[in-house]
Order: structure tokens, then sequence, then C-alpha cells
């Protein structure tokens, strides 16, 4: 696997002296997500935890509706960067090639592909309704969230996704250049060790439609970002019954949906 960073020489000024050193920056290589011999999409993505990019990625945009639709995975080295090659079951692979898409992503691309209006689907699917949690634990999480993202303290250049327990203990952390990149490696990451799922997830970037949507198909009741939501975002989050915070910072929060999961 290559490595997530790279030293980079740099030059610097401070108060107008020039000065040389070296940086370490965050690497950013094309991903091929290929289903049974077929290429489906090209992301930007940092090599790390692709096996949980793998599957958060089928999972959250519906191509796979349970861990073990997905049968083999090779992580294959090319000139031009990563290729993951999946085998996946008979249903869902023909249900993909009806829907088969090109796919030319870019870091933080969240409706690459979508060629026509007529493509977007706006559903979201409805969440659960069995999550509690005192308003204290995002807080819990939050604090706790800045000494366990190790690449972002090495480059300064990624986001995080975290899955916590409803007493706020972050359970696992995925890191990636794109914000989409982050979540689906954390939902992969949750469906593939089975964790329990009376949680919620933290982000550290803005709450999107896009975001809400891949958090939905794949279970989260609750969402909270550190940045804003969308409008989109909110009214998608109100309609599949989750619970949206942003503005997720040291004694404060919004919460746009789903207020009643949250106790004082």
């Amino acid at each position: 696997m290559p490595d997530s960073t790279r030293a980079v020489a740099r030059q610097t000024w401070r108060n107008g002296i020039a000065a040389s050193d070296t940086d370490q920056v965050v690497v950013e290589v094309p991903v091929a997500f290929v289903y049974n011999g077929i290429s489906h999409a090209v992301m930007m993505s940092t090599p790390a935890d692709l096996e949980d990019l793998a599957l958060g990625f089928s999972l959250s945009e519906s191509i796979l509706s349970s861990k073990e639709q997905l049968l083999g995975l090779d992580i294959i080295h090319r000139e031009q960067g990563m290729e993951l090659a999946m085998e996946i079951t008979a249903e869902p692979f023909a249900a993909l090639k009806q829907r088969r898409r090109a796919l030319d992503g870019r870091t933080g691309c969240g409706l690459c592909g979508v060629e026509a209006l007529q493509q977007l689907s706006l559903h979201t699917q409805p969440v659960g309704n069995r999550l509690q949690l005192s308003q204290q634990a995002p807080q819990d999480a939050l604090a706790a969230l800045a000494e366990m993202q190790d690449l972002k303290a090495a480059t300064g250049g990624v986001h995080g996704a975290a899955w916590c327990d409803a007493a706020g203990t972050i359970l696992l952390l995925r890191e990636d250049v794109g914000r989409h990149n982050a979540l689906d490696k954390m939902l992969g990451a949750v469906a593939r060790e089975e964790l329990d799922r009376d949680g919620f997830a933290l982000v550290t970037s803005r709450a999107s439609y896009e975001m809400v949507v891949k958090a939905g198909t794949c279970g989260v009741e609750f969402l909270a970002a550190v940045s804003a939501p969308t409008d989109l975002a909110i009214s998608r989050a109100g309609a599949a019954g989750m619970t949206l915070a942003g503005f997720l910072q040291p004694g404060r929060m919004a919460v746009y949906s789903g207020a009643q999961r949250l106790m004082e």
C-alpha cells in the first residue's frame, strides 16, 4: 500500500525572512472502483483503509445492500493509481449494469457521474428511531477527536469521520483528502467490524446533501458536523427522520432536524 504522506521541500516566509525546510503532505491518488471486471467510478483518495472505502462506497451508494454481497476484493497497484477490484453477487451486479454510469471523480466530489438532472435522485432512505443520547455526548466526542486524527496532525490536509457510541466515545475514525471518502471509509469499517449501530457519526466538514444520503443509506440516525449544513441536507435529513447537527464546537451545537433524540 502506498504511503499516506510524503515529504516535500518548501520555502517559508516569516516576517519577511525566507527559510527552507520540509513538510509532510497528504498523498492523493486515483482510485478505481471495479465491479466484476466493469469499471464504475474513479475517485481521488488517500491510499489508506481502502478495504473500508470499497465496502463503504458500495453500501452508501446502494450498489450493495449488505456486506455479504461483497464476495471478494483485490487491491491492485496500477501505473496510474489504485484499483479496487470487487467481486459481487449476481443480483446487485445486474442492478448496477442497468444504472451503469461513468464516474470521473475529484476530491470532495459527491455527484460525479450524474450526467443529467433526470438522473439525480433526491430520495432519502428513512432511518430508525431507537437512538437516545445526551447533548453532552457530541461534545465529548469532539473533545477526543483532534488527538485521534494522526493524518491531520501530520499534514493538516484531510477530513475525518468518526463513529461514536451513545455516550460520545469514539469507536473508530477514518481520514481522507475527500470528505465523502472519509465518511465512506468510516461506514465501511462500521459494517465490516459489525459495530453497534446505536451511535452517531461525527464529520469534520460541512454537512451536504450527499453526506446525509450516504449516512442515511447506511442507517445512521444522527449526523453531527463541525461546519454548516446546506438547505438540501436539512430537508433530506428531515425527510429521513435523521438528527442533523451543525456547527459542533466546544460548548455549542445547532440542531436542524430530529432534536427529539437529544436529552438535556
